[in-house]
């Protein structure tokens, strides 16, 4: 497995071992050793398949309390991802990183507790699994306005298809500074 740095402290990604032959391919998605040794710290205990269409953007979100690490994939098609800084404290806050994530990539991007989370959909349709490290709770899943110019993600497209809450985020200098991870 190849490991890339992503300009972020604990952002990873990973380039898995992948073998094939002219029936198809085999890889690993998951392997705690190697994935741990690598720098993807967490107890994944959730499973989560998003399908969207070309234009979709899903973001930016995050959940406090209980903050989620992620490993996030496609399955299908090829997404624009994207990982924000919004821990406390730390000297990257409202910093991104971004990373193409493809069916035929196979890249994989681990995004540790404190970071929000969001993908653009560059192609026909985007079939995107991600892992996660604590359970979903409704009560504590957050958004940040997907375009806020304080971050300034540079998205592919200035005219996503976004879903009502996300429209109406709140830019995170908005944001409680208590309601946000350390």
């Amino acid at each position: 497995m190849k490991i890339l740095e992503a300009g972020l402290d604990g952002i990873k990604i990973f380039e898995p071992d992948v073998f094939g032959d002219s029936r198809g391919f085999f890889m690993e998605t998951w392997q705690e050793q190697r994935y741990t040794a690598a720098g993807a710290i967490g107890h994944f205990v959730q499973d989560n398949v998003a399908f969207s269409k070309r234009g979709v953007l899903r973001g930016l979100h995050y959940q406090f309390p209980n903050p989620q690490a992620k490993l996030v994939y496609a399955l299908y098609g090829e997404v624009f991802d994207v990982a924000v800084d919004i821990r406390k404290g730390s000297p990257t806050f409202g910093k991104w990183a971004s990373v193409i994530l493809s069916a035929e990539n196979r890249r994989q991007v681990y995004i540790p507790p404190g970071f929000a989370h969001g993908y653009y959909v560059l192609s026909k349709r985007a079939l995107v699994a991600y892992k996660c490290d604590d359970y979903y709770s409704s009560r504590a899943e957050h958004s940040i306005f997907w375009n806020d110019g304080d971050i300034g993600v540079q998205w592919p497209s200035q005219n996503p298809v976004v879903s009502e809450k996300d429209a109406k985020a709140p830019r995170l200098a908005q944001l409680d500074k208590s309601h946000l991870p350390e």
